[in-house]
């Protein structure tokens, strides 16, 4: 599922592929990925204009055009990309939306499921850029340690779903989630209103360090010292004490944790075992 670093993977395909070129083309095969806008209003509004920066809010890219407007907005759901290709290569049987932007350049948006797509805000003031950003929180990648506890410290419920709650931070799923309580030897359960300010701190540095890698991957790695390397094994173990992993629906979500590393609370191992 496309996270915070694919995303920002997919913001790189459009600045390299299209950024400063102008769409020639638009070619809508399936309108079933289109939310608020026909394809024929769609090629309208693009068509002669060129893609200005892009810009990534948590799990959204904004594409605006050249003259300030309008912006395409793109969320990737459970199975989007951005694919750049050459308008002569072949289709793959999921790409929805294809943007001619050069002789030698088509932005391809690919999505298997269809659960998200793609809408089109006018301008600025546009009540569809409004509702697609009005209930997220600040962007897990930028914020800021203060608004960090903050966000966290009015939650009653747990860590999991704090993390995985768009309104609260913005960015995170599943993986990255499980990833960074594991980085920081916190339950899944852990009441997010009740750590502590060490806890909060512990959690807080391996939410930064484990984006920055992620972003620097294009994705959640899977790598083998990362819990992500470990959880779809066989025999799942974690990585830094090779105690069998427990999996277990928290949140709603597929859930994986150590439970030598993360001891569910009121069961915490003395400090000097939690650094790290």
């Amino acid at each position: 599922m496309p996270e915070l670093p694919d995303v920002e993977a997919f913001r790189e395909v459009l600045v390299s592929c299209a950024q400063g070129r102008t769409v020639r083309r638009v070619a809508v095969r399936d309108a079933g990925v289109l939310h608020g806008v026909s394809a024929a209003r769609l090629r309208r509004s693009l068509e002669g204009r060129a893609f200005a920066a892009p810009e990534r809010r948590g799990k959204w890219l904004l594409a605006p055009l050249d003259d300030g407007a309008p912006t395409l907005l793109l969320h990737f759901g459970m199975t989007g990309s951005l694919v750049c290709c050459r308008p002569g290569d072949p289709l793959a049987p999921h790409d929805r939306v294809l943007f001619e932007v050069a002789a030698d350049r088509q932005l391809r948006y690919r999505d298997q499921r269809k659960l998200q797509g793609l809408w089109l805000a006018a301008g600025p003031d546009d009540p569809v850029l409004a509702r697609a950003l009005a209930h997220q929180g600040p962007d897990a990648l930028t914020v800021d340690r203060g608004t960090f506890d903050a966000a966290l410290g009015h939650r009653r419920g747990g860590l999991k779903s704090a993390l995985t709650d768009q309104s609260v931070l913005a960015g995170l799923g599943n993986l990255l989630a499980d990833e960074i309580l594991w980085r920081a030897r916190l339950h899944p359960t852990d009441r997010a209103g009740a750590l502590t300010d060490p806890e909060r701190a512990r959690l807080y540095r391996s939410m930064r360090r484990t984006l920055r890698s992620a972003v620097r991957a294009g994705r959640v790695p899977p790598e083998r010292t990362w819990l992500t390397g470990h959880r779809d094994d066989r025999a799942p173990a974690c990585p830094r004490c090779g105690t069998a992993l427990h999996r277990d629906r928290v949140a709603g979500r597929g859930t994986v944790w150590c439970p030598r590393c993360q001891p569910p609370p009121g069961n915490r191992r003395p400090r000097e075992h939690q650094a790290r």
